[in-house]
């Protein structure tokens, strides 16, 4: 390992860097780790306002994807309509959220878009999304607006706020990545209810109207204060050559070790590794968005009562956004890639049992099966967040995990659009059964996942040594 002697930063990206000292110091495969620098010195406060700000945007545009099945009848009846319509509405919107990230991470990366302007231009973008819904009937305008541009604007956002964590907590970053990841599956749950409830023809775009003005007020005030560390940054309390350091922070590296190095997407694509974890989140979040947009639905045609139907999707959302959290503090402790296995082999085996649950029609076993397909249905986004970085490095996580995270744009059209056409030929059953099987077909891919450059290597031992 070598270390360079104390530099004066001359990031173009970072005007200021000029005047902060920091050193460079290069592990034994070449790997440089930018370190002196306190999060402090570069933002002027805390890096933990990098994990509240994305989680309060987060939890504004959650409204887009999790509460949306919960406004189709309305939507439907005002707009006059089909089913088939409003999945398909959804479908696009999943399409684009998902597909913007790859093209925005490498403008962020480039320089051509900041990490504020990302946010800005989402937040507009997210507030028209709402008035097309609102006010377009032609169905393939509401796509255009709520599809597309509402699309479009989400992803930004979601993308920006996801890397925002990456970048800023390379040393403990799968809880705060679930924490964050989280805010997007229960921030809906208010808006559940409202569409279950309180949303009719008489007020849709009274209700419409101001969801979008309250995405567009919070992402634009938290959006304000983003700001990206220099590239290679490292903590200053931690070595990130022995891991020597913040105890915490020291086990969990031991567990999920840094990336061998800064991996650029060609890179990263050639290792294959992110190729099978895209294959593997195009099924899994294909198994996910199917259960969003199916299980108000389906607790209907079961005979179960609105109340369940509503609770059901709430349950969802909170489990959802908490499971999120929680598997991303299990990560740091048992290990990225098999917390991730764990978590998909959950979604799957809850597939069934909503089947089960309906055919007892037991309304509490479905509550319960509504429950672990929520913690499966969200848990695995911050894993595959997390894994990115871990494996191909912070430096062009943004453009990395745009590619990781694109297959969700796959998903939305088998998870929403073509779930439909499975409903309408097999029933609930079969296109339950069939996301069952497809969630474990996922799960033996994520057995395959393994870190670049360090398959043959051993970890370095951790040493954690006591605050001075």
């Amino acid at each position: 390992m070598t270390a360079d002697p104390i530099a004066a930063g001359n990031s173009s990206a970072d005007p200021d860097a000029a005047h902060r000292p920091y050193r460079e110091v290069t592990d034994s495969r070449g790997r440089v780790y930018r370190i002196g620098e306190t999060d402090r010195a570069i933002l002027g406060h805390s890096r933990k306002f990098m994990i509240y700000l994305p989680w309060i945007a987060m939890m504004a545009i959650s409204v887009f994807e999790y509460a949306y099945g919960s406004a189709e009848d309305t939507l439907s009846s005002a707009h006059g309509w089909t089913q088939s319509n409003t999945f398909w509405i959804l479908s696009v919107w999943v399409f684009f959220q998902a597909g913007i990230a790859f093209p925005a991470g490498w403008m962020r990366e480039k320089g051509i878009l900041t990490a504020r302007s990302a946010m800005y231009i989402g937040s507009v973008m997210c507030l028209i999304g709402f008035f097309a819904l609102s006010h377009l009937s032609n169905v393939l305008l509401a796509i255009l607006g709520f599809g597309v541009i509402g699309g479009i604007g989400a992803g930004l956002v979601y993308a920006t706020c996801i890397n925002m964590v990456g970048k800023w907590f390379p040393e403990r970053r799968g809880a705060r990545t679930g924490f964050v990841n989280g805010g997007f599956a229960y921030g809906s749950l208010p808006f559940i209810f409202i569409f279950n409830y309180a949303f009719d023809t008489g007020n849709y775009h009274r209700v419409l109207d101001l969801i979008g003005c309250y995405i567009m007020i919070v992402v634009f005030g938290c959006a304000f204060f983003f700001k990206d560390p220099p590239k290679n940054w490292w903590p200053a309390d931690i070595d990130p050559l022995t891991f020597a350091g913040n105890e915490k922070n020291a086990q969990s590296l031991a567990k999920n070790p840094p990336a061998a190095k800064q991996y650029t997407p060609k890179e990263a694509i050639r290792t294959g590794m992110l190729p099978l974890m895209w294959v593997a989140i195009v099924m899994t979040a294909g198994v996910s968005i199917f259960g969003i947009s199916f299980q108000v639905d389906y607790a209907k045609e079961v005979g179960f009562g609105p109340l369940v139907a509503a609770s059901s999707m709430g349950v969802m959302a909170v489990i959802n956004g908490i499971g999120r959290g929680v598997v991303g503090w299990l990560s740091d402790k048992w290990g990225r890639k098999p917390t991730l296995v764990f978590v998909i082999v959950v979604l799957g085996l809850a597939q069934f049992g909503v089947i089960l649950a309906g055919e007892l029609k037991s309304e509490w076993l479905f509550l319960f099966f509504a429950f672990l397909s929520g913690f499966g249905g969200g848990a695995f986004y911050p894993m595959f967040a997390a894994l990115t970085p871990d494996y191909f490095g912070e430096n062009y996580n943004a453009t990395n995990y745009g590619l990781v995270y694109s297959g969700k744009l796959v998903s939305g059209l088998f998870g929403g659009g073509l779930g439909s056409m499975v409903v309408a030929s097999w029933g609930y059953d079969g296109a339950y059964a069939l996301a069952g099987g497809v969630s474990m077909a996922a799960a033996a891919i994520a057995l395959l996942l393994r870190q670049p450059g360090r398959s043959r290597e051993v970890t370095p031992t951790p040493q954690p040594q006591p605050a001075g």
